[in-house]
């Protein structure tokens, strides 16, 4: 009883913002001799901070706000991506507090080798914390992959099969498939909307489906392969065995061509190269007859293009915008609004550290040991 009433204190302040402990026990229902029991746990704990005076107190003399700390816990969002390691700490009150990005080719790897980097990443990157006075209270990765149980079932990009990262850092620790966390790190980091289809440009092109706040998964795990949906039927062979899937025209392969980054890509663009333009413009239809697709089938009434399709946007939102008009037709009177990612190429790193933060505020005496 005790930890269900911890949990709906926490989630109380984590909802509506600081309260008074009366206006705590008014809102929950508790009691206010258990409220001020309560806040005392989540104080030592570090996860609350009283401060300031405000309007609530007891016969409407000023009280003490409780809020949510952003000075002592904190949790560890990682990702292995195909050219890159990244980590970030996040406090409470899902503040950035630390940030690294380590360029890596991770094109069918050693997956002994690139957890290596990623412990090396992470004792770097929690050391720092501790500097700073935070405690790192779990971590979450995020992989382009499919994962079940602390597995890594297939990762086709990084060449893995059947890995087991469960046991990558001696903390609480769960894992994810990138899109999925992504699509949380923009629930939570970036446009706050509560339904949405997320799609990550990567050499891989996945999609996250957001309903009301959560991520739709899918009987097995594997809802949002938007990569591999059909778009030309009689296409080129795709790395999954299909032809004419999405990442063959779409994928940050075949944006890039021969270039170096997309920040390359990016300045030819700017610049007017014909071949970068026909390069967006080939990726943008492809993009607009899949998300065709998958508008009948969703009904979303927002789409957010993430990874390499935020920094190509400009060039892309065209292409898409008039697919999906033209393909939707009568048949959807307005289509859905398409915008660009506020998270950029953070969201699935921002969305690990982010689920760990969720965990915390659901269940505050199991992760904190109160």
């Amino acid at each position: 009883m005790r930890a269900r009433n911890l949990a709906v204190v926490l989630a109380t302040i984590h909802r509506s913002g600081p309260h008074t402990r009366a206006a705590l026990a008014e809102r929950t229902g508790l009691t206010k001799t258990t409220v001020s029991s309560l806040v005392s746990d989540l104080l030592e704990a570090g996860v609350v901070t009283e401060s300031g005076a405000v309007r609530g107190g007891e016969r409407g003399r000023p009280g003490v706000a409780v809020s949510l700390s952003g000075h002592r816990v904190a949790a560890l969002g990682l990702e292995i991506n195909i050219d890159y390691l990244a980590a970030c700490v996040v406090d409470l009150t899902r503040a950035v507090r630390l940030r690294r990005t380590r360029p890596a080719d991770n094109r069918n790897s050693d997956p002994a080798r690139i957890l290596s980097g990623v412990r090396n990443l992470v004792k770097e990157i929690t050391a720092e914390a501790e500097a700073d006075g935070l405690r790192v209270i779990g971590a979450a990765l995020a992989v382009p992959g499919t994962v079940e149980g602390g597995v890594v079932r297939s990762a086709p990009h990084l060449g893995w099969r059947d890995v087991r990262v469960a046991d990558l850092v001696d903390l609480p620790f769960t894992i994810d498939n990138e899109a999925n966390l992504a699509a949380l790190g923009e629930l939570w980091f970036g446009s706050r909307e509560t339904d949405f289809l997320y799609v990550s440009g990567e050499i891989g092109i996945g999609a996250g489906v957001v309903v009301e706040g959560t991520v739709f998964r899918g009987t097995f795990g594997l809802a949002g392969e938007l990569g591999h949906v059909v778009v030309v039927p009689d296409g080129p062979t795709c790395r999954c065995g299909g032809r004419g899937c999405l990442e063959v025209y779409a994928g940050q392969d075949a944006l890039l061509g021969e270039l170096a980054s997309v920040g390359e890509l990016v300045g030819r663009l700017e610049s007017g190269d014909p071949r970068a333009l026909e390069a967006c413009e080939r990726a943008g239809h492809a993009l607009g007859v899949a998300l065709t697709s998958a508008v009948h089938l969703l009904d979303p009434g927002r789409i957010v293009l993430g990874g390499i399709f935020a920094p190509l946007y400009r060039w892309l939102e065209g292409p898409v915008s008039e697919g999906l008009g033209a393909r939707l037709g009568q048949m959807r009177g307005t289509p859905p609004a398409l915008v660009v990612s506020a998270t950029g190429a953070d969201a699935a790193v921002l969305g690990a550290a982010g689920s760990i933060i969720q965990q915390i505020i659901a269940e505050p005496a199991q992760l904190l040991g109160l």
